[in-house]
């Protein structure tokens, strides 16, 4: 390897490696903000916490790592070029695609990566982020009591506190209102003070009550004339009540393996196949009938197979003109002929409507899976096509450092996503192909780092500002010459002044 390309690649690894985890990071903390509510307050172990950013940060790779490729190769020849290296390597006759030649063989070999990464890694990832995330929601919060506020935390109970001592966690006036029991009784219990606690293991309330009395209103099915109140009082009272939902238990991820973003390419393609045949099983079923009992039930015409489509063979129909015999019926007539027809079209609805839920969801779940597919493809396009887009707008540019590269890298970041989002949602609604929804970022992009990399090959001044200004004058000047003399005359006595 020469030591020009040895410069070179010391230069971008750097920041890639920096960009890389700033980016991650940054895509972390809108993660954590978006499922804070859902980890605050339930007493979670930090190693469950830490488990669920590991997969998370696995998830926001295919976001970060394109990205991070273009900053920091703007960052990279924006510093070649700012510190005059880039001008003495083209000085010394090497060209710039010669001088990109190690980062294009970088940059591929992580191209390559990636593919490995969104189709084996994120999928694994995704199955265990699901499944920590339902375990999350699953687990209630735990016990904390407010002063003059309702705990209402465990099922069919409500529990109040006037006042909690913060160190000994005594609490004063306590009132509870229990309906857990299947016979709609409710039993209220007032006390001066007690200790209600889970137990350590979370599968159990602890319950303490000191100077209180209960009330249990007793219910049958004549509650309304025959129901019954006893009261009791009690110096102190111990109770254990079992509970469900305080301890975080784990579920199996395989549970969460039949969704596409938890499918590598090859599972991808046998549902695409499996779900291919059950959206045509299930609009033939549901079209069949619909045409054969309700549409033309009275009709002996032969519904034909034209392809994949069912239609209806009229070669032997004769033509009627319903002008002509509708108006000869009477009032009757015609309204027994308005109600059947009314009818049969509610009944045809339904029956269609019944079946078309199926038919939908699986053609929802096969525009899934199609964009799934190719987004694992289109990810190591998009990394190769940013790179060949931030390297040349570098090298353009001569600026390093983490001010404009920032700016144009997010501007480009922007555009990719929103053509990116716009395109997956067409798809993902089958208005277009999932090859056109999930490629066209790619393909609109990609004539752009063509464009960029040709105007940085012929050193093109395409984002010097005193080039701009210099064609801006000498159009100007000949746009004058074409101007009658007297209106020369004058343009040329403003500009004296």
């Amino acid at each position: 390897m020469k030591t020009i390309h040895k410069l070179v690649l010391k230069a971008y690894l750097g920041p890639m490696f920096m960009t890389f985890f700033i980016v991650t990071f940054v895509l972390m903390m809108n993660f954590v903000w978006r499922y804070i509510d859902e980890l605050v307050g339930k007493g979670l172990d930090p190693l469950v916490i830490i488990e669920l950013l590991c997969y998370a940060t696995v998830n926001m790779i295919t976001m970060g790592l394109p990205l991070a490729m273009l900053l920091a190769a703007i960052m990279t020849m924006g510093n070649l070029g700012e510190n005059y290296e880039l001008l003495a390597m083209k000085s010394a006759g090497m060209s710039l695609m010669k001088i990109l030649k190690p980062l294009i063989i970088i940059v591929g070999l992580i191209s390559i990566g990636g593919f490995f990464i969104i189709n084996n890694l994120v999928p694994y990832a995704n199955r265990k982020l699901f499944s920590i995330i339902y375990d999350i929601r699953q687990q209630k919060q735990t016990i904390e009591f407010q002063d003059g506020l309702f705990f209402n935390g465990i099922d069919n109970m409500s529990i109040r506190v006037e006042k909690q001592d913060p160190k000994t966690k005594l609490l004063q006036k306590v009132l509870i209102y229990d309906n857990r029991n299947i016979n709609g009784n409710m039993t209220t219990t007032i006390a001066d003070s007690g200790y209600i606690r889970l137990s350590d293991d979370k599968k159990f309330l602890l319950v303490t009550l000191f100077n209180g009395e209960t009330y249990e209103q007793t219910r049958n099915n004549q509650w309304y004339t025959k129901s019954a109140l006893r009261r009791h009082r009690f110096d102190r009272q111990d109770g254990t009540i079992p509970m469900s939902g305080f301890d975080f238990e784990r579920t199996d991820e395989s549970a969460f393996g039949n969704r596409s973003q938890t499918s590598n390419i090859a599972q991808l393609q046998h549902a695409i196949d499996s779900l291919d045949v059950l959206v045509s099983t299930s609009t033939t079923s549901s079209y069949d009938p619909l045409l054969k009992q309700q549409i033309f039930a009275r009709d002996n015409t032969i519904l034909a197979l034209r392809g994949d489509s069912l239609y209806v063979d009229r070669s032997d129909y004769k033509p009627m003109s319903a002008t002509d015999s509708i108006p000869k019926l009477g009032t009757r007539d015609k309204n027994d002929i308005w109600k059947s027809a009314r009818n049969a079209a509610k009944s045809s609805r339904n029956m269609f409507a019944f079946d078309e839920s199926t038919a939908k969801e699986a053609l929802n779940q096969l525009y899934r899976n199609k964009n799934e597919w190719h987004r694992k493809l289109a990810f190591p396009v998009s990394i190769m096509i940013f790179f060949l887009i931030g390297a040349p707008l570098g090298a353009i540019i001569r600026k390093g450092g983490l001010g404009m590269p920032i700016v144009i890298s997010v501007i480009f970041f922007v555009i990719y996503y929103i053509i990116s989002t716009s395109g997956e949602k067409s798809a993902r609604e089958g208005d277009w192909s999932s090859l056109l929804g999930m490629w066209i970022s790619s393909l609109i992009l990609a004539p752009i780092a063509v464009y960029l990399t040709y105007k940085a090959t012929n050193d093109s001044a395409l984002l010097d500002v005193d080039w701009y200004v210099g064609r801006y004058k000498h159009y100007r000047d000949i746009f004058i010459a074409h101007l009658p003399e007297r209106l020369r005359e004058k343009i040329n006595k403003v500009k004296t002044r």
